[in-house]
């Protein structure tokens, strides 16, 4: 099965339900957010780690993960800003598909506080 990976930037908090999940699914999310968005490339995720986690928590972590190449191809690539910012929409209501889809463990590969 061919993966693509993906990365999301994540505060001290989601951090801690994606380690008491088994480092297997990313939490479901709050009712004041509509969509799960993924960053395609560290560089971004790197970003907003450092720009929006460490300022609004105190810390911020980039994860990496893998996901079925087959299912992420019914989600369009969105470039907010420039060409480094690329994210997929993920509709929160969709998550839990998402979560099944990914291919081994989440893994920490930057950490900023």
């Amino acid at each position: 099965m061919a993966t693509k990976t993906l990365h999301r930037p994540v505060g001290p908090e989601e951090l801690k339900k994606i380690e008491e999940a088994g480092w297997t699914k990313f939490p479901l999310r709050l009712l004041q957010q509509p969509i799960f968005y993924p960053v395609l490339n560290e560089e971004y995720a790197i970003q907003i780690a450092r720009g929006w986690n460490v300022p609004a928590s105190g810390s911020g972590f980039v994860t990496k993960f893998e996901v079925n190449a087959e299912y992420l191809s019914k989600f369009e690539r969105q470039v907010v800003d420039n060409e480094v910012h690329e994210e997929l929409w993920v509709p929160a209501e969709e998550l839990e598909e998402l979560n099944n889809n990914i291919v081994g463990l989440i893994e920490i590969t930057k950490e900023f506080h």
